[in-house]
């Protein structure tokens, strides 16, 4: 009898974690009280809650290797600031449609912190090309443009517009990435981490926004991101000793 009071409390603080961060109450207490471990319904949400999760927590170190990479070679060689600003645009677009919708947290949240880490790399793009202070105003444009979005003043069908025009835009700033590695013959400081993560997390955003959102829009727009991304990561691996070869001879020299 003593330990019902501490059953009773462990009980109550699993369901404190659990509801609402990864299932409903119906699903905790299908799993917990019932013991259904195979409800279909209730397996997908929690499936699709920890990817979303883990897409977040990946996301918050995704580009980082990107920017360590540039600021230990003190070069942006390979990189294209249009690729940049266009995958920008698609970032932002997710972002500001999924906030207007009120879309949870885990099915768009990756969004925010590589919108931080993007318009770092573009910034330090300006820098290593000697155009600090034009790097220094696009953030300054840039976050002005980002709050007008997200401010009551703008039309949802331009957020609408905006989340149309990602597909669009991730194909082009893929395309450009690629036409660059094609004409350079290597991909230069583009990071492998960050491109597969990148990969990975698109191609786990397919279902996680089927699962959560129901949104076509947002599901179609993963789709073209992980096609396109695979690309990049194929042409990693094709020109792999390419580029290791060419950074060993630069050191030399």
């Amino acid at each position: 009898l003593l330990f019902l009071p501490l059953t009773k409390m462990a009980e109550e603080s699993m369901r404190w974690l659990l509801v609402p961060l990864l299932m409903s109450e119906f699903c905790y207490d299908e799993f917990f009280l019932h013991f259904n471990l195979l409800h279909v319904p209730c397996l997908k949400i929690f499936i699709s809650k920890v990817l979303g999760i883990g897409i977040i927590a990946g996301s918050l170190m995704v580009k980082l290797p990107q920017i360590f990479k540039i600021l230990q070679a003190q070069s942006v060689e390979g990189l294209s600031f249009s690729s940049v600003l266009l995958e920008l645009l698609a970032i932002t677009g997710t972002m500001t449609y999924s906030i207007a919708n009120s879309f949870p947290f885990s099915s768009w949240g990756e969004a925010l912190f590589l919108m931080l880490q993007t318009i770092t790399i573009a910034f330090l793009i300006q820098h290593y090309l000697a155009q600090t202070l034009r790097g220094a105003l696009f953030l300054v444009l840039y976050l002005a443009l980002l709050s007008l979005l997200l401010s009551p003043v703008t039309p949802m069908a331009v957020v609408t517009a905006l989340q149309a025009s990602n597909m669009p835009a991730v194909i082009f700033s893929r395309l450009v990435q690629v036409a660059s590695n094609y004409r350079n013959g290597h991909t230069g400081q583009l990071s492998a981490i960050t491109v597969f993560l990148l990969f990975a997390g698109s191609l786990a955003r397919i279902f996680t926004s089927v699962q959560e959102t129901g949104d076509v829009l947002m599901a179609l727009t993963y789709v073209v991101s992980s096609a396109c991304n695979g690309i990049i990561a194929c042409q990693l691996l094709y020109y792999w000793n390419v580029t290791t070869s060419k950074a060993k001879k630069k050191k030399l020299n």
